[in-house]
Parts: C-alpha cells; sequence; structure tokens
C-alpha cells in the first residue's frame, strides 16, 4: 500500500474494503497511531480503485432495445417538440431517448422549459 509514493502497509491498522455494482470499488484505510509515515498521512483515508464505470455499454443496451418504428411515431406524434426549427424530427426523438432512459413514459414534458 502506498500514499504519495510512501510504502504504507506496514503502518496499516485497518482497513476495509467496500463494492456495489455499478460503482467502483472503495477502500477505506487507518494507520496507526504509532505509524513511521508521519507526515505523509494521519488520520482516516478514502481510497477509491479502479475508474467510474463506463456508461457506453449501458447507452447501447438501452438503444438496442428501441424500436426505430415505434420512436419514429412516438416523435411525429409529440406536437409540443414539434416547433418548425430546424431538425425538429431529429430533437424531438433524443428529447424522447432522454426521457425514456429516465422512465417518463407518460405526459410529455416540454424542451428547454417551453
Amino acid at each position: 500500500m502506498e500514499i504519495g509514493g510512501h510504502d504504507v502497509s506496514r503502518d496499516l491498522s485497518a482497513y476495509s474494503l467496500a463494492h456495489r455494482a455499478g460503482d467502483v470499488p472503495q477502500m477505506v484505510i487507518e494507520l496507526s497511531p504509532r505509524s513511521t509515515a508521519t507526515g505523509v498521512f494521519e488520520g482516516l483515508a478514502h481510497v477509491v480503485i479502479g475508474d467510474p464505470p463506463d456508461p457506453g455499454s449501458a447507452a447501447a443496451a438501452f438503444l438496442s432495445a428501441i424500436s426505430p418504428a415505434e420512436l419514429e411515431k412516438a416523435a411525429l406524434d409529440r406536437h409540443d417538440l414539434m416547433d418548425g426549427r430546424p431538425h425538429e424530427l431529429t430533437r424531438a426523438m433524443l428529447a424522447l431517448l432522454r426521457e425514456w432512459a429516465l422512465g417518463q413514459w407518460g405526459e410529455p414534458e416540454p424542451e428547454d422549459g417551453q
């Protein structure tokens, strides 16, 4: 175990490791009061191990489950999203995908507070 490039493995008095599905593993370490790592670290450390999960695979799975025909029909049926501005169909589809990703299947919500 290193902190700031200093080996503190002999100075550990306690540690705990936790991992929840979808989150990065986390380890909490505590150095002994008799630690020789004085000035390197004092007290309790919260160390995150690894990188945050990449949302790409979840987004790909979500988009793979969308029927193109249903998306197009839902977008064309959403008159609140069709305003005559450029790319209105694409904007309507993206707004629907955002809503669906958040589980909002009910009443339409105006885009950009309109």
